[in-house]
This record gives C-alpha cells, sequence and structure tokens, in this order.
C-alpha cells in the first residue's frame, strides 16, 4: 500500500513536471513570436530615421542658432517682429505667425545664423517657436551670385513668384522646421503639425 501510494505521487510529480515544460515552452514561444513580430515595425523606423538623417545636420544647427528664441521676449530686442498675422496653408497645415527682421531680409545674404524670419504657432497669448524661415529677394541674390539660386548646407530654396500672397518682389526662401517635427520633412513648406486655430 506504501508503495502504491508512494507510486502514485510518482506518476502526479511526473506529469506536473511534464506539463510545466510543455507549458513554460508555450509561453517562451508566444514571447519569441511577439518579438519576431515587432522587428519589422522596429526596422521601419530605424529606416524612417536614416532617411532623415540627412538634415538633421541643419536642423540642429538652426536649433543651435536659435534657441534663445524659445522665449518669444527674445525676439523683439533681435530685431524680429510679427507679419502677415498667422499663415495657413491652402488646403493643408499651417506656417504660424513669421517674425521677420528686415534688415536681415534687405541684406542680400543667407547666414545659417541669421535667418531672416522665426516662425510661431500661436497658444492662446503665447508663442510658441515652430521653426525658421530663410529669405533673400531674387534679384539681388541672383544679380550677387551669379544667376545662381541660392542653397544652405545642401538645402535648394524654393523661389516665390509674384503675385504672391504677401504682396512682395519674387523671392527665395527655405523653411526649417527645427522646433517642430514634420512628418512632410523638415524643409517643406506647410507642416501639418502647426496650427493656427489656438489663437
Amino acid at each position: 500500500m506504501f508503495d502504491q501510494s508512494l507510486r502514485k505521487k510518482e506518476i502526479n510529480m511526473n506529469r506536473n513536471t511534464t506539463l510545466i515544460p510543455r507549458w513554460a515552452f508555450g509561453l517562451a514561444s508566444l514571447a519569441l513570436l511577439g518579438t519576431l513580430s515587432t522587428i519589422p515595425a522596429v526596422a521601419q523606423e530605424e529606416d524612417a530615421h536614416a532617411a532623415h538623417a540627412a538634415p538633421a545636420k541643419l536642423v540642429q544647427e538652426v536649433r543651435e542658432a536659435t534657441k534663445q528664441f524659445l522665449n518669444v521676449n527674445n525676439a523683439g530686442p533681435a530685431g524680429y517682429g510679427p507679419a502677415f498675422g498667422c499663415v495657413t496653408g491652402p488646403d493643408h497645415g499651417a506656417m504660424g505667425i513669421h517674425y521677420v527682421n528686415g534688415d536681415l531680409v534687405g541684406d542680400g545674404k543667407i547666414i545659417l545664423e541669421q535667418p531672416e524670419a522665426l516662425i510661431y504657432e500661436p497658444v492662446g497669448n503665447a508663442r510658441r517657436l515652430v521653426g525658421v524661415e530663410y529669405i533673400v529677394d531674387a534679384a539681388t541674390w541672383l544679380k550677387n551670385n551669379n544667376n545662381t539660386p541660392p542653397v544652405l548646407e545642401g538645402q535648394d530654396f524654393q523661389l516665390v513668384a509674384s503675385p504672391n500672397r504677401f504682396n512682395l518682389k519674387p523671392f527665395f526662401e527655405l523653411h526649417v522646421w527645427a522646433w517642430r517635427d514634420n512628418p512632410q520633412g523638415a524643409f517643406v513648406d506647410w507642416n501639418n503639425r502647426v496650427t493656427c486655430e489656438r489663437q
């Protein structure tokens, strides 16, 4: 009887030890399967980051050059003032409120550390720096630079012809979304993550 009782316990223990490894194996398999399914997502994220790696240098340089303007109160003493109101896109996105430095716009130069405009998103009465815009009169630039359009750190400027919504002569411009990520790219004019609706 004692032998039989011992044998029953042995059989039950064998069953339990057999079930535990199967259960643990099943759980480990599920965990491994879950890990494998996230690998493509991580790889896609890394590929997307790598695609944006080239412009990161200019974005970082602009951030470094404009960090003092995160506080909008520093814009005025540096010669910047609001112009044009809050600019929204024709069918999507916005730019925000341009704080323009007229002296820089009129100097005919493009200097990375001195963007001609700071772009702020209105949030009630506050202003949040989202990017900058480099602007130069087209005729002046072309005359002084062998009829070659401007380029900054490998980024070509866009020509804005006249007439335009700002009533300006033709000019070259380049947006750099240094302080607000733009899903369309760091140098695209309109940013879907900027809005004029929170004024």
